[in-house]
């Protein structure tokens, strides 16, 4: 058994030099001939890389111009120019154009910007301006969107509607207004106000200063009601009426102007008599 033992031994060893024996050529032959294509890859692709990187260093250069396009009234030009200042510092072709794009979102009354890279070393910025719609509170403005834009505008323009409601609530009011106001022009009135109070309950105030009172629940329905069966009383007697209360379950109630009523009363007595 011993004998067999150093048979197998003087076998496996045996095996292992043959197995040598043949790697050695082929190992030969890579070191000779196989790295050769191989290096010669990797010494194109270095090449290629240093003359783009040498691309890029000499189209690399620092912003130098800025044009702006676009019809804006609010937006100052020297505002623009400020915020597009710490970009200059950056290549034409590394300036991060979303960032200078998101920064320029932020100056009021710019609603949304557009920037592009124009050769050789230039930037073209688009600015459109947020078109004000409403007014809220004493001093914000709102965009055609129903978003508050500026909550603290120098010149407030008083044809716009008013919108009032607690903070927070601005696209809540919005949403009301936009769906009220094509709704009752259709019956000939024009909405100028829409209030929320603290306790949620709505009032819309027409154009003619008529007040009309939603209360809290079933907005939707009572305004309905409004239209299909109050308003022909506010449009035939707009000057008499003070008010109008939606808050019942199947109706409605008017408060009158009461010294239209009685001057109204007096003139008719007279024409009876």
């Amino acid at each position: 058994m011993m004998g067999t033992r150093k048979r197998n031994r003087r076998k496996g060893a045996g095996e292992q030099f043959e197995l040598l024996g043949r790697l050695q050529p082929w190992v030969a032959s890579l070191t000779e001939g196989g790295l050769r294509p191989v290096l010669g890859v990797v010494a194109l692709m270095v090449g290629i890389s240093v003359m783009v990187w040498g691309l890029v260093v000499s189209f690399d250069r620092p912003i130098g111009k800025v044009e702006v396009g676009g019809q804006f009234q609010r937006v100052a030009p020297l505002q623009i120019e400020e915020v597009v200042a710490p970009f200059r510092g950056s290549g034409f072709l590394s300036v991060d154009l979303d960032a200078m794009r998101a920064a320029l979102e932020t100056i009021p009354w710019v609603d949304r910007a557009r920037v592009e890279r124009k050769w050789p070393n230039g930037v073209r910025v688009f600015i459109t301006e947020h078109v004000a719609a409403a007014r809220w509170g004493a001093s914000g403005l709102m965009n055609t969107r129903g978003e508050l834009f500026l909550s603290d505008a120098r010149h407030i323009p008083q044809e716009l509607p008013q919108l009032n409601g607690p903070p927070g609530t601005e696209g809540q009011v919005a949403k009301l207004y936009l769906e009220s106001y094509p709704r009752l022009l259709g019956v000939g009135m024009r909405l100028s106000k829409v209030e929320l109070d603290a306790r949620g309950a709505w009032q819309l105030t027409l154009g003619n200063g008529v007040i009309v009172r939603l209360g809290r629940q079933d907005v939707p329905s009572r305004l309905e009601r409004f239209i299909a069966v109050a308003s022909p009383v506010v449009a035939a007697r707009a000057a008499e009426v003070s008010y109008v209360d939606l808050r019942y379950s199947n109706g409605f109630s008017v408060g009158w102007n009461v010294p239209t009523r009685v001057a109204r009363d007096a003139e008719e007595s007279r024409a009876d008599g």
